[in-house]
């Protein structure tokens, strides 16, 4: 397979392969379904993955290493298996390992990354891609040839799924090109990837990213700052789309006086960034899930946001990132415009002919303070 083959128009290898490259992948054969990918799986920059039929419950998360396959650990590690041709329970506390219908045969110039998509991390399902012999989470290596699993680890919510289920999302990339130093000063600049102009003191630690902090005021005059997950629950077959009442699933948490709100330790909480974020056409962006600087807590779990988030018609105008957030270990205050996470940019090879939005069947384009797209609008119930 010649390199420039799967390099739509001959352009850069360089960067995340966008739509058109995916399709390319798809029909020569680096990427294989079965069934046969769907048309709609194919982002502007990333690929939906889907569930197989078969599941196995294990005793613990693992990695295989390099001399093993996921299949010998399955050996070792596994409970039992469970059907997901009909729908399957998944229970809150346990780890699932899943065989995925896609596989690879990628060139010796591509790797992948993966991560969960954005309606998996806002029901607090925790998902990782792990591959034969690999010893790193959520990473294909270069010319990775064979089968993908996902590991599931429901962590507030019982969820019910089925063989075809897309939780996790997979790009591509020859050689990364991060947006850094004067090019991420440029982009924020000229193509308003935010909507304020960062002080001089978060300018001196863009290396590590565009700084976000979060909302505790209310977007757009709301007194709702965010939700708390409820540990009781009901059951939530993902495969339900604008179906559940919120307020069952959820409590409502509404500003205060002191513009702050106390983490409880291993609580779930959906918030939003203060700020709207734009991802230029010939960009990708990634959150980085964890920052030890910001304090003892995740701040989010899908934090891959494909070109055109933000875009309204090719205009910039920005959409707040929902943010997944969970303290670690102690009750941790945060305050309304305090740093949470941050953005790091990265180039495509080349402009995807696609762009995240209503035709790429995008859920949270014009989001505010937006739970996953199971929910009903918690404002058609009482508070």
């Amino acid at each position: 397979m010649g390199k420039l083959e799967l390099i739509v128009n001959g352009e850069s290898q360089n960067g995340i392969l966008p739509h058109q490259a995916l399709v390319k992948m798809t029909e020569m054969g680096a990427i294989k379904g079965n069934p046969a990918i769907e048309e709609s799986q194919i982002q502007p920059a990333s690929l939906d993955l889907r569930l197989g039929k078969k599941a196995w419950r294990v005793r613990a998360s693992f990695l295989p290493g390099p001399k093993c396959r996921i299949q010998d650990r399955l050996t070792e590690l596994g409970l039992h298996e469970i059907d997901l041709s009909e729908g399957a329970l998944l229970e809150r506390g346990s780890v699932y390992i899943v065989q995925l219908v896609e596989s690879l045969d990628l060139p010796d110039f591509l790797r992948g990354v993966a991560n969960p998509k954005s309606s998996t991390g806002r029901v607090d399902v925790f998902t990782r891609l792990i591959t034969d012999k690999a010893e790193d989470f959520d990473v294909v290596a270069q010319g990775y040839k064979g089968p993908l699993y996902l590991e599931i680890f429901p962590r507030t919510f019982g969820v019910i799924v089925r063989a075809g289920a897309r939780l996790n999302q997979l790009r591509f990339t020859g050689v990364e090109e991060r947006v850094e130093g004067a090019a991420l000063e440029s982009l924020l600049r000229t193509k308003a990837v935010l909507d304020r102009t960062l002080s001089k003191a978060e300018n001196r630690t863009l290396s590590r990213g565009v700084p976000l902090s979060v909302d505790l005021e209310g977007i757009n005059g709301s007194s709702l700052v965010g939700y708390k997950a409820k540990r009781h629950a009901p059951l939530i077959d993902l495969e339900r789309v604008n179906f559940y009442t919120p307020s069952d699933f959820w409590e409502a948490i509404h500003k205060n006086d002191h513009r702050s709100i106390i983490l409880d330790p291993d609580e779930f909480y959906i918030l939003a960034s203060r700020e709207a974020v734009s991802v230029p056409h010939e960009c990708a962006a990634e959150m980085v899930p964890y920052d030890a600087f910001t304090g003892e807590f995740r701040a989010h779990y899908a934090g891959f946001f494909d070109p055109g988030f933000g875009h309204e018609k090719g205009k910039a105008g920005g959409t707040r990132a929902v943010l997944e957030v969970r303290s670690y270990g102690v009750p941790f205050m945060i305050s309304h415009g305090q740093l949470v996470g941050r953005l790091k940019y990265e180039r495509l090879a080349s402009t995807p002919d696609l762009l995240y939005g209503a035709a790429a069947g995008s859920s949270y384009q014009k989001q505010g303070l937006k739970l996953s797209k199971h929910f009903k609008p918690w404002k058609h119930y009482p508070v």
